[in-house]
């Protein structure tokens, strides 16, 4: 499946060369509006370390013209392969929760991924999300029933008006493996910040940020970037 490029692309770059370009990819869906704020400061943050750092509409979310429903994880791949294609100088993709399962086909110098989460997981939420709306409105629905009725037409979830195969894709779909990878949890081995992708509302942690960006500055080293 394709779709029409370029999407927006918000860039922030350092004053001079670039060590490297860190590619954003954010959490998917909703997950994406509620931690957003935050990975603009992480890019900022960058940009003090001499990163560039990108952060792409996906092809169906934000100011993108292509509808949600016309997309699948594949497009989604393939954007980011294409992106990073066009860039120049070593890159890093930054892959944050269900980003990480969509960022395996761009030729990268190294990967770095934040919590990363498998796809049968994020469809578990957002179709639960989707049967406690209903049973709100008084309709009664459930998770069996949504996924036969997800086999043959689009299904709305979260706000989201998902394809059947973006749900099939979803259901089946795992980070891939890829080399050299950092992947990094919340909390005292990790990165210090709170699970901004759990919040109903969208938040900020500037600590956070700044957590994220020193930890991908210091790793970019063991992959030959100074």
């Amino acid at each position: 499946m394709t779709t029409p490029n370029p999407e927006h692309v918000l860039r922030i770059a350092p004053a001079g060369l670039p060590r490297a370009t860190i590619l954003i990819v954010p959490p998917l869906f909703e997950e994406a509006n509620r931690t957003r704020r935050t990975l603009v400061l992480a890019m900022r943050a960058l940009a003090a370390e001499r990163f560039a750092a990108v952060l792409p509409d996906l092809p169906g979310q934000n100011e993108s013209v292509v509808p949600l429903e016309q997309v699948d994880l594949v497009c989604w791949q393939d954007a980011l392969a294409e992106l990073v294609s066009g860039i120049d100088g070593p890159t890093i993709i930054a892959s944050f929760r269900g980003g990480a399962l969509i960022d395996q086909k761009a030729k990268a110098k190294a990967w770095w991924r934040l919590a990363p989460v498998g796809g049968a997981s994020l469809l578990r939420t957002l179709m639960r999300a989707r049967v406690s709306a209903d049973r709100e409105a008084g309709v009664m629905s459930s998770l069996e029933g949504l996924q036969d009725e997800a086999k043959t037409a689009p299904l709305l979830l979260a706000g989201n008006r998902l394809s059947s195969a973006m749900i099939a894709q979803l259901g089946a779909s795992e980070a891939q493996v890829v080399e050299p990878l950092r992947s990094a949890g919340l909390g005292a081995d990790g990165i210090a910040g709170t699970p901004l992708w759990l919040r109903a509302e969208p938040g900020e942690d500037a600590a956070m940020a700044e957590a994220i960006a020193a930890d991908i500055s210091v790793w970019s080293k063991t992959c030959g970037i100074s």
